[in-house]
């Protein structure tokens, strides 16, 4: 399942970047920036409510595929700026952390 099909499956919206043509290998979820930068790998999808500019620095440091923002977070201005110069995806959702991980597993099984 690629990008713009699992977010299209959990009806996330596109914040910044592109789905199309991503493939993304793996989850991570968390907010604490130096444990991201450890644990988000490349082409992972890395859900956090986190939403400022360094959110974005280590999307691009770790190469995510995307990040999601949960419980309708929003992006902030200046991160918005660095995610479209970056070239990164963000995409947001209201579903907790939790639900979105699970969300995510049921719709690779192919329950949604």
């Amino acid at each position: 399942m690629n990008l713009d099909e699992l977010s299209k499956a959990l009806e996330l919206t596109l914040i910044a970047g592109e789905t199309a043509d991503k493939t993304w290998h793996g989850v991570y979820a968390g907010d604490l920036l130096s444990r991201a930068m450890s644990h988000v790998k490349l082409d992972n999808l890395w859900i956090t409510i986190m939403s400022n500019a360094n959110v974005i620095a280590v999307a691009s440091l770790t190469e995510a595929c995307a990040v999601i923002l949960a419980e309708g977070v929003e992006l902030l201005p200046e991160a918005l700026d660095a995610a479209v110069d970056n070239g990164i995806t963000v995409l947001s959702s209201t579903r907790t952390v939790n639900e979105l991980c699970i969300a995510i597993h049921e719709a690779v099984a192919g329950r949604t």
